[in-house]
């Protein structure tokens, strides 16, 4: 069963808040969602991220990891075919794609491949302007002072 949502009222009472609808109404036409390879996302710190994806036989040059603004696309496509005689073949080794969606000023800070596991480590950078600052309050004793333009124009002389 789907249910449609109504997103209206919150264009209503909220300002830029556009991207946050728009992925919501996004992650409602999703339909089907693939879980392979498996992965685990983490918190490491109070900005810092971690995901774990397991990706048991694919080397270094099999796997690409593109940061883009605010989406991380994580892929994977095997070298060539293997045709060899199997009984059973159950490790998957078919082509994936993830992309995950990240909040602004998340930056990628690293990747390892080992073990099969593939890390990633992520961290949220909020640059100096966009932090919170302290605004002094004047006493109002001392009004700010506005000097007005000048002008090229020399003034009129007045004739005697």
């Amino acid at each position: 069963m789907r249910t449609a949502f109504d997103f209206s009222p919150l264009y209503r009472s909220s300002i830029g808040f556009d991207r946050v609808v728009d992925l919501l109404e996004n992650a409602s036409r999703v339909t089907t969602i693939d879980n392979w390879p498996p992965y685990d996302i983490a918190r490491t710190g109070e900005d810092a991220y971690r995901i774990t994806m397991a990706v048991a036989g694919f080397s270094q040059d099999e796997l690409s990891i593109t940061h883009e603004p605010n989406i991380l696309v994580i892929s994977g496509e095997r070298g060539g075919e293997d045709n060899g005689d199997y009984l059973h073949r159950g490790i998957a080794g078919r082509p994936f794609q993830h992309r995950f969606e990240l909040a602004d000023h998340v930056k990628v800070v690293g990747a390892d491949l080992v073990n099969g596991l593939l890390t990633i480590d992520l961290r949220r950078e909020v640059p100096e302007e966009l932090k919170p600052r302290r605004i002094e309050i004047g006493n109002g004793t001392q009004a700010p002072r506005i000097e007005a333009a000048k002008t090229s124009i020399a003034p009129e002389k007045k004739a005697a």
